[in-house]
């Protein structure tokens, strides 16, 4: 059995410095909240911060923020976690899913316009596994079309996109902090903005309808109650600190996954075309056509030989989660029924070796033989 984790941090005496003055002394204050919340902020060139308790409430407080409601729809990509589009049926809106591009396994632009209607209220799109959808054409379809645009970065902590940091595009973004991710805080998320009104608006939702210039313990709206704690941002503030090292050794595993796999013929890993960074949170591997191979076979035959992977994300429309969506959607989205049941992740660990991923990468081509 192979000692190889799928999924896991690194922490360092940094952090255990950092949350250890929280314990000791970050019980009457928000200090850490309101420094990761900053700086993490201006690190991808965004005004305002808003830490949450994890990701899918920074989207649902977004969306509550920009006032999408009964008889709205939002696009989303169907190859997302459903933590993308729970929100929109929280808000007690419709989730339309688009298709995916085969060359970045994120939102295709072509999909996204078909869709548009009269009730669609905003668009999200998601950076799936760190790679970057062609965000120039979406982000002229959404003007064009005068629909906000939200951007799920959770997965893409450190990618690049011509110039522009992942978490920059559209009118807020998103990410995530749990504890599989590039930076932990064992559950947590971070809200972008750069709009003061929609800025104030989120604050105000977050935190039981109480508004700073208002009494003490007085609730102008029910709202919601998405505060983040101080011991929690205190994780976050630490591995902050250290995002270049974290992102480097996310971009070295994928690498080196390119390295030792580069020998298989038609398989392909994360996408990153001329202009843009992969920050390559996790390192997908969709198996071509040639190999006969799909996600569940590949996933039963690595553990069988002691290896952990996971699924690429199933098309949202399939699951028993929407009912009756399967019919209405497959035959429209076919790219990505097609990708996603070709497609596994493979292990991110932080603590990852070179000669583990080599490891890795023999199992991988062991499942392979004909």
């Amino acid at each position: 059995m192979s000692t190889i984790k799928m999924a896991g941090p690194w922490i360092t005496e940094h952090e255990i410095k950092i949350v250890n003055d929280c314990m000791l002394h970050g019980w009457d204050n928000y200090q850490y909240v309101e420094k990761f919340q900053k700086e993490f902020a201006s690190y991808h060139g965004r005004k305002y911060g808003i830490m949450t308790p994890n990701c899918t409430t920074a989207i649902h407080l977004l969306l509550a923020g920009l006032g999408i409601k009964d008889g709205d729809e939002v696009i989303v990509p169907e190859c997302t976690w459903i933590a993308t589009s729970a929100p929109i049926t929280y808000q007690r809106a419709t989730p339309i899913f688009c298709d995916i591009d085969f060359e970045n396994w994120c939102s295709s632009p072509k999909s996204i316009e078909s869709y548009i209607n009269s009730n669609t209220k905003a668009i999200i799109v998601v950076d799936l596994f760190g790679n970057m959808p062609d965000m120039n054409e979406i982000l002229s379809i959404a003007n064009k079309h005068n629909i906000p645009l939200i951007e799920d970065a959770a997965e893409a902590l450190g990618s690049v996109y011509h110039g522009i940091k992942a978490g920059k595009f559209g009118i807020g973004s998103v990410f995530s902090f749990h504890r599989t991710k590039t930076i932990v805080t064992g559950e947590g998320g971070m809200l972008l903005l750069d709009d003061d009104k929609l800025y104030e608006r989120c604050m105000f939702l977050r935190d039981h309808g109480r508004r700073s210039d208002g009494p003490a313990y007085y609730n102008f709206e029910v709202t919601f109650k998405y505060m983040p704690f101080n011991l929690q941002a205190a994780m976050g503030y630490a591995q902050f600190q250290r995002i270049e090292e974290l992102v480097g050794k996310k971009r070295w595993i994928f690498k080196k996954y390119e390295e030792h796999l580069s020998d298989i013929p038609d398989i392909q890993l994360n996408s990153e075309p001329e202009g843009v960074i992969n920050g390559a949170w996790v390192t997908g591997l969709v198996f071509g056509k040639s190999h006969n191979m799909s996600k569940l076979m590949a996933m039963e035959k690595l553990k069988q030989i002691g290896y952990p992977s996971r699924p690429f994300f199933y098309p949202l429309s399939s699951l028993p989660a929407y009912p009756g969506y399967k019919e209405k959607y497959e035959s429209r989205n076919p790219k990505a029924y097609d990708i996603s049941a070709r497609g596994i992740n493979l292990p991110c660990d932080l603590m990852l070796t070179e000669d583990q991923i080599v490891e890795y990468c023999n199992a991988i081509k062991k499942i392979l033989i004909k």
